[in-house]
């Protein structure tokens, strides 16, 4: 099997910066067709002018279930089929347990978890036989990271739902598989709160891992590339994790 995506048309979620942003550079390079959602025009309509490419870019809030039903039928309407869908958009909130509000709690748990399985479910018509499926999870489903507790059950939750899913949509040629990143420079650390100064302090003690240093999205891409080609036909529920050693 190759890992040519030549033609290949693939839908990433939350494809506006970062991991999703990066992936849809890379598989543009290798002729993909792709559609991309964010839940911010603006930036939607950056990264449709940075990517300069065949992209179709969906506003489309992984926390809002009616927008992701709106973009399915829109899809269905244009008769667009699917052999890709990557899984992308997530946030990271931290707080200590004993802080943790309920606001915190369902807006990760709405984005990470509920928005990632009812985007699969809306877009069920829109994949075709044999098609993949990756969703972008987390290596702090097994390494405990403190104020990371909702992150870490939204991705877990998500990987334990997939076991299921491999065995229910089997039949429709669907196989599901997780990439499962360290830490990585991305907006993320920013849109948590942390500021300029902890950022780089974070970043300079993974000075210390077996890799030598933070991850970036390109050390990501290469397992993503690989579980949605045709590659991968062979897994279900695997999970590849890239964390650089963090975890030895």
């Amino acid at each position: 099997m190759q890992t040519s995506l030549h033609n290949k048309t693939i839908l990433i979620t939350g494809a506006t910066a970062g991991i999703g942003l990066a992936t849809a550079h890379a598989l543009l390079q290798q002729g993909a067709k792709l559609i991309i959602t964010g839940r911010d025009q603006s930036r939607l309509y950056h990264a449709v002018k940075q990517l300069d490419g065949n992209v179709i870019p969906v506003l489309c809030d992984s926390a809002n279930i009616a927008q992701i039903q709106q973009m399915a039928a829109q899809l269905a309407r244009d008769k667009i089929t699917l052999d890709g869908l990557i899984l992308n958009a997530g946030v990271f909130y931290p707080a200590p347990f004993e802080q943790m509000s309920a606001d915190n709690f369902h807006s990760t748990m709405a984005i990470n978890f509920t928005g990632p399985v009812f985007t699969l479910q809306a877009l069920l018509p829109c994949l075709n036989n044999p098609s993949s499926v990756v969703f972008i999870s987390s290596v702090a489903v097994q390494k405990a990271f403190s104020e990371a507790g909702v992150y870490s059950a939204s991705k877990a939750a998500f990987e334990g739902f997939a076991r299921v899913l491999n065995l229910e949509l089997a039949a429709r040629g669907i196989r599901i598989n997780s990439v499962r990143p360290g830490v990585t420079a991305t907006e993320i650390q920013a849109k948590a709160g942390m500021d300029d100064a902890t950022i780089n302090g974070f970043f300079e003690s993974l000075n210390t891992t077996p890799v030598g240093r933070v991850l970036t999205p390109a050390d990501i891409i290469p397992a993503i590339n690989y579980l949605i080609s045709d590659a991968s036909i062979g897994l279900r529920n695997a999970y590849i994790d890239i964390d650089g050693g963090f975890g030895l």
